[in-house]
């Protein structure tokens, strides 16, 4: 339910329709666009690609449980990310928050991808660390409001039992999965200090 690739459309959701006030446009009505280009970008595009290299046998299964096997999924869905951020910078037509959200999740997609040709890292913990990180400084902005609240301590508890499930799994160690907590959040909040000094300089 919670894995890495549906994490992204559901941060979107969340944004474009649980959180009134934290976007101006585009208009409730049009905002189906924003889950397209979310989900066709960070969810259909990228699971096809995993199944495409199942198919050629340069993978063993879409669990990529194996390191070494993770690093051509993950580039091509930075590659994917990257196109979604592109395609949502439209000031016109799209708040900035949306392309900041798609490029932050471009950026910790790459950068998982570098860990990972060393160290498996904990995806689903990077994921859920954006997540936090994301939900928490719209909180601090005070732009979320009290349904704000409400889904970030959600998503907190969301966190908590992902990162026990890939324990409970096999499928991390503590410190992977820390590690992926740690850049999520880490990423997200220095994005979010360098976007507010930027706005502060200007």
């Amino acid at each position: 339910m919670f894995h890495p690739l549906l994490v992204p459309s559901y941060l979107f959701y969340v944004v474009c329709y649980q959180l009134p006030g934290v976007l101006m446009q585009p208009a409730l009505p049009e905002r189906w666009l924003v889950l397209a280009v979310a989900g066709g970008f960070t969810l259909v595009l990228p699971a096809l690609a995993t199944g495409l290299l199942v198919y050629l046998g340069l993978a063993d299964s879409v669990e990529l449980r194996a390191r070494e096997q993770r690093a051509w999924p993950l580039l091509l869905a930075a590659l994917s990310f990257g196109a979604a951020a592109w395609l949502l910078h439209r000031p016109a037509l799209f708040d900035a928050l949306l392309f900041e959200m798609m490029a932050g999740m471009s950026l910790a997609v790459l950068l998982t991808f570098g860990i990972t040709l060393r160290w498996k890292i904990s995806a689903h913990g990077v994921g859920m660390g954006g997540a936090l990180g994301l939900l928490g400084l719209l909180h601090l902005s005070g732009s979320a409001g009290l349904p704000g609240v409400w889904w970030l301590v959600g998503t907190a508890a969301v966190a908590g039992a992902v990162g026990s499930a890939r324990l409970a799994l096999s499928a991390h160690t503590p410190a992977q999965v820390w590690a992926g907590l740690a850049l999520g959040l880490g990423l997200v909040a220095g994005l979010g200090l360098g976007l507010s000094l930027g706005l502060s300089l200007g």
